[in-house]
């Protein structure tokens, strides 16, 4: 395999860090009944998240995902990296999706916010 092979073989266009962190997600659709659930990050990059999940997630599905963050805001605030974006890709218990937009939220343990991840105001926003 010459290097112009390994190029064209991993499309990636970001570095993918292995990262595991819980995450709730949940599909985003027009009807109103929402599709959740829990799962893992496997690994994480600045443009999509691969994690673990139990349901089925069809490619193009919207999706929201919000992730416990390792860093806390001033040393004392844990954070939540909330993601939404489309399934590119599911097999095995396990999907991908490409992030189209993301922010850094406040996440308060226990709290009706941090076990939905739609809820809520945004308190830091990068």
């Amino acid at each position: 395999m010459s290097p112009n092979d390994t190029v064209q073989a991993d499309r990636r266009h970001s570095d993918r860090f292995p990262i595991e962190r819980e995450v709730r997600y949940r599909v985003l659709n027009k009807r109103g009944g929402d599709e959740g659930g829990d799962g893992k990050t496997l690994n994480i990059s600045s443009s999509g998240v691969l994690f673990t999940t139990e349901h089925m997630l069809l490619p193009g599905r919207r999706m929201e995902l919000s992730i416990s963050w390792p860093a806390q805001l001033n040393n004392k605030c844990a954070l939540k990296l909330v993601a939404r974006g489309r399934v590119v890709r599911f097999e095995k218990g396990r999907a991908a999706i490409e992030i189209q937009q993301y922010e850094f939220r406040t996440a308060s343990v226990g709290s009706a916010a941090a076990a939905n991840p739609g809820a809520g105001r945004p308190q830091l926003v990068h």
